[in-house]
């Protein structure tokens, strides 16, 4: 793996009133590499996805993304950075190339180099055979998979993405993590999720956070039960929220 660090946030909090939803967060992204950033539901993940994604600014904190100031340079910085939120930004009433079309004029892009990134991006998630159609009649999986598709659409230094399998069936899960892994290879990669399963199949490093504060961060090779580990650090200082996870398990 390459020791480029091509995002670096330091010290990153964000309060909203009285209340701090993420605490001084240290955060790096070597290139090829996957990270995932694991945390039970309300740990600060969300929060800090919209800091690094330049969608919130941080209260304290600095950014930089491929050696450019998020906070300084927006634009610039954002050109090497893609991000799926947890909701796919897709235009239902739009044919997959259409939409992907529309997103890669939004990067500037023309002409051939328009055409050959959106081909580029539909090998890539597996949409060839679905451009034409809309993408209100295609499935969930395949409106995922649109929306990865616009996020590498510009081939980013940086993919962000927010729990990208929720709401799949197992086929799709599966599907949708050998693309991550594949995009791995290219990219760096961060993978936000409260699911386990998720992180040991697709990532190389972990970055587990509570309250607002990362309490772990490790490479997975030298994990031997990371379940273990997220429940001695997560539910064991607060065992509500293992009763509240165990309500709704992942």
């Amino acid at each position: 793996m390459d020791s480029t660090i091509l995002l670096a946030a330091e010290g990153l909090s964000r309060y909203y009133s009285e209340h701090c939803a993420v605490d001084s967060l240290n955060l790096h992204l070597q290139k090829g590499e996957v990270l995932g950033l694991l945390g039970p539901n309300g740990a600060g993940k969300s929060t800090t996805m919209q800091m690094l994604t330049g969608n919130l600014a941080p209260t304290t904190g600095s950014i930089q993304i491929n050696g450019i100031d998020l906070l300084d340079e927006p634009r610039s910085a954002k050109r090497h950075l893609g991000y799926l939120p947890e909701q796919p930004p897709v235009y239902r009433d739009l044919t997959v190339n259409e939409y992907l079309d529309y997103c890669a004029k939004l990067h500037g892009m023309r002409g051939a180099e328009r055409t050959q990134a959106i081909g580029l991006a539909c090998e890539r998630c597996s949409l060839t055979e679905v451009q034409s159609r809309l993408i209100a009649n295609l499935s969930k999986g395949y409106k995922q998979r649109v929306g990865i598709a616009q996020a590498i659409l510009h081939n980013p230094a940086v993919v962000i993405l927010d729990e990208p399998t929720v709401g799949l069936d197992p086929l799709q899960i599966r599907e949708i993590r050998k693309l991550i892994r594949e995009l791995g290879q290219e990219h760096s990669v961060i993978l936000s999720t409260h699911i386990l399963p998720e992180v040991q199949a697709v990532c190389d490093r972990v970055q587990i956070l509570n309250r607002g504060r990362t309490v772990f961060n490790d490479s997975l090779a030298g994990v031997d039960s990371l379940e273990k580990i997220f429940f001695e650090l997560v539910y064991q200082e607060d065992p509500a929220l293992a009763d509240s996870e165990s309500e709704n398990p992942a």
